[in-house]
C-alpha cells in the first residue's frame, strides 16, 4: 500500500481576498486514479500572513476538498469560504491507495 503526507500553501490574495483558492500537490509518482486524498489545517501551522490562532479559527471558516488524484502526477486541494478570506493558511496533505 502506497501512501505520502505533506504540507501545502493555500492563498486566498490581497485585500479584499477571495471566497476560494486553491493549490495543486504534484510530484506524486506513487498515486494512483484510485488513491484517496484529504486535506485538513493543524492547530498549530502558521504562515508570514497567520497565526496559530488563525489556524485554529480557519477550519470554521473554511471547508477543504481534494480533486480525483491524477495517477502518478497528484491532485489539488480546493478551499472554499462564505466570507472573503487573505493571506495564505498552511494546509497539510495525506493520500493512500
Amino acid at each position: 500500500m502506497s501512501s505520502a503526507t505533506g504540507t501545502a500553501t493555500i492563498d486566498f490574495g490581497a485585500v479584499p481576498g477571495s471566497n476560494e483558492a486553491s493549490v495543486a500537490v504534484t510530484g506524486q509518482t506513487s498515486i494512483l486514479a484510485t488513491s484517496k486524498a484529504d486535506a485538513f489545517i493543524m492547530a498549530d501551522d502558521t504562515t508570514s500572513d497567520h497565526t496559530a490562532s488563525d489556524h485554529r479559527y480557519a477550519d470554521a471558516l473554511m471547508g477543504l476538498t481534494c480533486t480525483t488524484p491524477t495517477a502518478a502526477t497528484g491532485f489539488s486541494i480546493h478551499a472554499r469560504s462564505l466570507e472573503k478570506l487573505t493571506g495564505t493558511f498552511q494546509v497539510r496533505w495525506v493520500w493512500v491507495d
